[in-house]
């Protein structure tokens, strides 16, 4: 119906019910007697009826979606129509010098009946016959909160929508047994697998905004106990920036469920590294680079540089910050291979960034381990050439982004980045420039991580392929590896290795199940094959070996390691030994000497001979 038909109507109606209201006062009150009234009736029908439509017209009676009345329509209603009765008083008086209270006090009362009960009456009808429908699937919302409440009444509204609300669950004890909005509370979180069984749900919606990690493992522990589909409402601050509405349901994420609390950043002295300073990061198309980026972007750096070797990747995050930074921040692409030492040192030349976060690497172990020769040119000569860049055109703070595989190296990939942690703590020693390094664990759906393959397997119909039964790792999200490498650089004295505190490691096998039941299948449908420790790989991960670690916290959940006292010399000279070495042996005298197991001095003397 248009807004000129819905206005027209609403007009129609409204004047019926004001005439109805005094005609039906006057035959009540008069319809015996013999006094003279009707010309009163008939002013006073003339003076309610534009008093009626000039207050209807100020509390916008005409404008209001009455299929959503509450309390606050149910008082403009009050409104208009007291003030009606009040202007019609008014006019009593000054007409007949009397004021007929008795009839004003009905027809007040008529008017609110009538015309509060037209509108509720559609709200009831919509509510009750024509969102209830049939075909709607069965929901039960976790947490009778606010923001359950939200979710309840616009699933009631919304004719559209596929679910239909039929009981809350929430641990507030004093909520147990309360209708809300005519859904009752019928238990608590442990009881959601037996109220799932004995009300027949087929839906399930967590309605409790920026929960806990460890909240959040407890109450889908038990939703997997069920068949039925688990979503989860939007973050409680996308919903007040706007970003979506509170009915806008997603499916429970793994991320949701693993990591930690996030760490509070120390937004002031990030502010006062990053807001009107050039900054360049390498590997800027990459997931972790990317994330780099927009973590960057939101403290109003002067220019920031993105720097990759991939045009697509770099095409895209250029694009992507453009569209929000793009009147605001100087965005300047740059192609180019860290390999390239003459092409490095001509950015840093041109472009002179105050900050450089170098997050450019291979981190694939297994291929690594088949091309050591490649990770050895990108992971460490790579970083060679942008470090001493770096140095030769006085970049303040230089941040390498680490990993965990670094310690105590098993595998090629590891070590190359052992090796690179080794070549920026000892630059620190002799430059003016800041460098540190950054480590942290597996990313959750960076590239080549284990989640995106298990997603693709599980939608191939599984199995999921898992390596080990007892294999664990660290896992954090890519906003928080982002957070950590930014940080960092805030803190950055020179020399550090800065790891954040990654609480309790996950087995990789227990992640399986839970993506494969976030997927909406059962361990047993999908299945779970063990193939086997792949060439390189860990049983488990480590941050700091017994050398390194520092007795102190710098920064809450942020730990950091010792300098390792390696001469320049050295350095060099096993880089130059490394060109003359066949993969394996290079695969060899890497890991031997990312472990301590050959003495460095004894590595130059080799080449030397």
């Amino acid at each position: 119906m248009t807004y000129q038909k819905r206005l027209s109507l609403l007009i129609l109606l409204d004047s019926m019910i004001v005439l109805t209201s005094i005609y039906l006062c006057y035959w009540l009150l008069y319809s015996n007697q013999t006094i003279k009234v009707p010309v009163l009736v008939i002013i006073s029908s003339i003076s309610m009826l534009c008093c009626h439509h000039i207050f209807a017209y100020i509390y916008k009676l005409y404008k209001k979606a009455w299929q959503y009345a509450s309390i606050g329509e149910l008082l403009s209603i009050f409104k208009a129509v007291t003030l009606s009765i009040i202007v019609t008083a008014i006019i009593q008086f000054i007409i007949t010098k009397d004021i007929y209270i008795r009839m004003l006090t009905i027809t007040w009362m008529l008017h609110i009946f009538l015309i509060g009960g037209s509108r509720f009456a559609w709200r009831i009808f919509r509510d009750n016959y024509m969102t209830k429908a049939i075909d709607k699937k069965r929901t039960l919302i976790i947490g009778a909160g606010a923001a359950g409440t939200m979710v309840v009444r616009q699933l009631l509204r919304n004719k559209e929508a596929e679910l239909y609300p039929v009981a809350f669950v929430d641990d507030d004890p004093k909520k147990q047994q309360l209708d809300i909005l005519n859904v009752p509370v019928v238990g608590m979180i442990r009881d959601i697998p037996h109220i799932v069984q004995k009300m027949n749900i087929e839906h399930i919606i967590i309605a409790i905004p920026s929960l806990n990690k460890g909240k959040m493992n407890a109450i889908f522990e038990e939703c997997t106990k069920t068949n039925a589909k688990t979503q989860i409402v939007p973050m409680l601050e996308d919903i007040l920036e706007g970003k979506v509405s509170v009915n806008q349901f997603r499916d429970v994420q793994v991320e949701d469920l693993l990591g930690r609390e996030p760490v509070e950043l120390d937004i002031q002295s990030i502010s006062e590294k990053l807001t009107g300073k050039t900054i360049l990061v390498t590997g800027a198309g990459g997931s972790i680079g990317s994330e780099i980026c927009r973590q960057v972007c939101k403290f109003k750096p002067k220019k920031i540089l993105l720097l990759g070797h991939g045009e697509n990747s770099i095409y895209q995050i250029d694009m992507e910050l453009r569209n929000e930074y793009g009147n605001e921040i100087e965005i300047v692409p740059v192609i180019g291979d860290i390999q390239d030492r003459e092409r490095m040192f001509e950015v840093m030349e041109q472009h002179r960034p105050h900050v450089v976060y170098h997050a450019a690497a291979h981190k694939h172990v297994p291929l690594m381990e088949y091309n050591p020769k490649e990770a050895v040119k990108n992971n460490i000569f790579g970083t060679k050439n942008v470090a001493e860049a770096a140095d030769t055109f006085g970049v303040e703070t230089f941040v390498l982004v680490s990993t965990d595989k670094a310690v105590n190296p098993t595998n090629v990939m590891g070590a190359t980045k052992r090796f690179a942690e080794m070549i920026i703590q000892q630059l620190d020693k002799q430059s003016n420039t800041k460098f540190v390094a950054v480590r942290f664990g597996n990313v959750l759906g960076s590239r080549g991580s284990v989640i995106p393959l298990f997603k693709k397997q599980i939608q191939a119909g599984g199995p999921v392929t898992v390596t080990h039964p007892d294999m664990t790792r660290y896992f954090m999200t890519i906003p928080e590896a982002a957070q950590l490498v930014i940080q960092a650089g805030a803190l950055a004295k020179g020399g550090e290795i800065f790891v954040l505190d990654m609480g309790e490691p996950v087995k990789i096998v227990d992640l399986a199940k839970n993506l494969i039941k976030l997927s909406g299948y059962t361990v047993e449908e999908i299945g779970i094959k063990f193939t086997g420790i792949r060439p390189g790989e860990k049983m488990y991960e480590e941050f700091l070996n017994e050398n390194e670690v520092h007795p102190e916290q710098v920064f809450p959940k942020i730990h950091i390691g010792k300098v390792t006292n390696i001469k320049p010399e050295i350095i060099n000279g096993i880089i130059n030994e490394f060109e003359l070495m066949n993969n394996d042996t290079l695969r060899e005298r890497l890991l031997a000497i990312a472990n301590g197991r050959i003495e460095l001095e004894r590595s130059i003397k080799s080449v030397t001979q």
